[in-house]
Formats: C-alpha cells, sequence, structure tokens
C-alpha cells in the first residue's frame, strides 16, 4: 500500500533538477558550480547500456531490428552525446575494456538476472583491482530505478520483500549507497538520475522512491567537495509531454506509438519510444541537451601553471632524448 504522497511529492519536485552539493548537508545549491571533469564513468541500466548485454547476448539489442551498436534505441544515448562533446568519442562497454559498467534489465536492487547495481560496482572494484585508477575529476554517472519500478508496480510484492514499499527504499538504500560507496574510494562529481516513469499508471511508484532517494541522499557523510548533480526524469518528462518543441521535437511527438511498431527505425523522427519501453535517440539527444542546460559540464583543461610545468617537462625530455639512445617509458595517467 502507498503512502499519501502530497507532501512528500512537494518536496522532491521541489529538490529536483539541480546542483546538490555536501557543503550543504547534500541538498544545497551552488551558482558558482563549475563541472569541469575529465572522464566519465557509467553505472545504470538499459537507457545507459553502451552494449554490455549486446556483447553476451547478441539477441538483445539486436542491430538487425534497427538497434544501434548494442543500445537499446536507435542511435547513441545522453551519456554517449556527454562524452563524444567533452572527449571526442562515445562511452565503451565495459565487457569492450570501457569504463561503462551499465547493462540493460538492470535494477537498484540486486534482484535481476544480470548486474544490478551492487554488482556493477563490484564491476568496477575489478577494474581497480586490475590497474584502474579513480579519477578524482572524472563524472561518475548513476542511472538506475526503472527495472525496480516494473518490479514494484507488477502484481504482488517483489519476491523477498514484504510490501513495494519494502523493496522501493531498499531501492532508494542501494542507489544512495553507491555514491557514497564511490565517494569512499575518491570520486567528488556526480550526475545521478531519479526514478523514471516507467509506464503509464506506475508515477506513484517512482515518485514514492524518489521521495526516498533523496532522503537517502541528504543523510550520507560525504566530502565537503563532493558535487551531486540530481536530474529528475520525473520533471523533464512532463515538460516534454507539456511542450516538446521546447526540446527541438515536434509539437505532434508521438508519444502512442513506437518507432519500430510504427516501422520507421532507424530515423524515427516525430517518436518518443523506440521499441514501447526506451525513449528514441532523438529523445536521448533532448535529455543531453536539458542535461547541459542545467549542469553545464564541460572538459576539464590544466591550469595555466600545470601548462607551463607540462612544456618545461615536455623540453627536458625532448634534450634528454637528443642525448641517449632511446628508451622505452611508460606513462600513467590518472
Amino acid at each position: 500500500m502507498l503512502k499519501p504522497l502530497a507532501l512528500s511529492v512537494s518536496l522532491a519536485l521541489a529538490a529536483t533538477a539541480m546542483p546538490l552539493h555536501a557543503q550543504d548537508d547534500n541538498l544545497g545549491t551552488n551558482p558558482e558550480n563549475n563541472n569541469q571533469v575529465s572522464s566519465i564513468t557509467v553505472f545504470g541500466d538499459s537507457l545507459v547500456d553502451a552494449g554490455n548485454l549486446n556483447f553476451v547476448d547478441p539477441s538483445r539489442a539486436p542491430a538487425s531490428l534497427g538497434y544501434f551498436d548494442g543500445r537499446f534505441t536507435n542511435g547513441y544515448d545522453y551519456t554517449d552525446l556527454l562524452s563524444i562533446q567533452l572527449f571526442g568519442t562515445p562511452t565503451t562497454a565495459s565487457l569492450e575494456g570501457g569504463t561503462n559498467f551499465a547493462w540493460g534489465g538492470a535494477r537498484a536492487t540486486t534482484t535481476s538476472p544480470v548486474p544490478d547495481l551492487t554488482e556493477q560496482l563490484g564491476a568496477y572494484g575489478a577494474y581497480l583491482a586490475g590497474g584502474g585508477t579513480v579519477d578524482p575529476t572524472g563524472l561518475y554517472v548513476l542511472n538506475f530505478g526503472g527495472n525496480d519500478i516494473f518490479a514494484a508496480a507488477g502484481s504482488g510484492a517483489p519476491t523477498g520483500f514484504g510490501s513495494d514499499t519494502e523493496f522501493l527504499l531498499q531501492a532508494a538504500s542501494n542507489y544512495a549507497g553507491a555514491i557514497q560507496t564511490l565517494s569512499d574510494l575518491g570520486a567528488t562529481n556526480f550526475l545521478i538520475t531519479g526514478f523514471p516513469n516507467a509506464a503509464p499508471g506506475q508515477i506513484e511508484f517512482s515518485l514514492e522512491a524518489e521521495v526516498y532517494l533523496l532522503s537517502e541522499i541528504s543523510n550520507l557523510n560525504l566530502a565537503s567537495s563532493t558535487n551531486i548533480n540530481f536530474f529528475s526524469y520525473l520533471d523533464f518528462f512532463g515538460r516534454l509531454s507539456a511542450d516538446p518543441t521546447q526540446f527541438g521535437l515536434p509539437a505532434d511527438l508521438n508519444f502512442n506509438t513506437p518507432c519500430l511498431q510504427a516501422g520507421q527505425s532507424p530515423d524515427c523522427t516525430g517518436y518518443f519510444s523506440f521499441d514501447g519501453v526506451h525513449p528514441t535517440a532523438q529523445v536521448h539527444q533532448a535529455l543531453y541537451s536539458d542535461i547541459q542546460s542545467q549542469f553545464g559540464f564541460s572538459a576539464a583543461v590544466p591550469e595555466p601553471a600545470t601548462w607551463l610545468m607540462m612544456l618545461i617537462g615536455f623540453g627536458m625530455v625532448g634534450a634528454g632524448m637528443r642525448r641517449r639512445k632511446p628508451a622505452q617509458v611508460t606513462y600513467a595517467f590518472s
């Protein structure tokens, strides 16, 4: 049974779509926020899976049906678009050597057949143990919740839980706990997406879970330098449905018929959903643009003093190379 949500929903929506900062008990704002990042690491579900599930099961998101390069849509997702803008390349699935650990079907709770949030963090731990490093100025994206909402909205409480509320509380706790885990490892810059409205008639579950998530985040014990950029899908999709044109989409955007069903793939112009579950690449473009308008992520560049030291260093290396035989040098950048 869902709790009364009127007051809680108002609090949740008031706190959405804004940067949250540890120095303000994780729930403040900073008008001088400067989101310069040096890399992107992604954890999440099919909205941001760069091909991990397709890698192990090519029947999932197959190119033959119009899915693009292992993604669950007809083009790059919003994390790819952000990575392309900042660093010139899309994200790469972790199974293919990249730092996108997302899996289609993943949940914030550890209750699905694929690597869920906790298991993705475990994969990241293995990456670190294998020589990877935590980038303190990198952006850590966490995009979970849709599959948990699907589970909560099903008949009866999810297996192993006494109620849907207990399940959603666990999802929110795990979600916020992942921020704490990554922060303890040295991550300082986060993009966190709230629980999406997974399907018509399920918004009550999404709102309830979003309230729990914001509450859990406010109780984290993070370093004062931690920057949490919280993006609410509920807010975004509400604004999108009210006026698609503000995101560069047609006024008559089709919210009812999936692009695949209409036989319009791979173009999908004018369609909200690609396959009945996942948004089209055009909506991902709108997502990316809205995230950028709110948070303004940019690629980190060295400070002038750092540039000077680098130039001096390059000069010394050049002089040394002229004086001695070539040698093999290994550089590690963190």
